[in-house]
């Protein structure tokens, strides 16, 4: 289990990160971070619709070169990260899960409904003012870092892109070349 809690004070943390310190949005609003959420998942539902297509066999067999070595496992850790980079805002624990226990398509399907209902239910309650206001994170580790939740939720955008690109490849090397998944095919 990682856990992690978290507090609205700006004092430093007791870390080797550095804290982010500026008051600026960087015109970031709500509103948008929802949005760029939205599209992202979207993207995300297109990968899972093509990867219904493939055999189970493939979905779950290793292809070499890859941090995470199936396309099962890859689908997996972007919604443990996304799960704990959003529990960790809300200094709640969170479980990873085992890619073994959602063998399926369907089963992501199932991970990413519970994922997303969760982060959007913080969203929901997030203010413009919260969004970037800096905030200290405390990991299970000992570790503490300040971030803003706008940063946070930034990376958990540009890390589920980066997972799904490698997904396209992994995709690609069996012999299962995936559609056209990215941001384009929205609006």
């Amino acid at each position: 289990m990682r856990s992690s809690t978290v507090s609205n004070s700006v004092r430093l943390p007791c870390s080797r990160r550095r804290p982010i310190r500026s008051k600026e949005n960087y015109g970031v609003h709500a509103p948008g971070v929802r949005k760029f959420y939205d599209w992202t998942h979207a993207s995300l539902t297109l990968l899972l619709n093509h990867l219904s297509t493939i055999p189970a066999t493939e979905y779950a067999k290793e292809v070499p070169g890859f941090g995470f070595p199936t396309v099962r496992a890859q689908v997996i850790h972007i919604f443990n990260c996304e799960g704990f980079r959003v529990h960790t805002l809300q200094a709640i624990p969170f479980d990873d899960q085992d890619p073994a226990n959602w063998p399926t398509v369907s089963d992501a399907r199932l991970l990413q409904s519970e994922v997303s209902m969760r982060t959007l239910n913080y969203l929901s309650r997030l203010s413009e003012q919260n969004l970037i206001a800096p905030t200290e994170l405390h990991f299970s580790d000992g570790d503490v870092a300040v971030r803003t939740p706008a940063l946070i939720l930034h990376h958990v955008l540009t890390h589920a892109f980066h997972h799904k690109g490698q997904i396209v490849s992994m995709c690609r090397i069996l012999g299962y070349p995936a559609p056209d998944t990215d941001l384009n095919q929205f609006e």
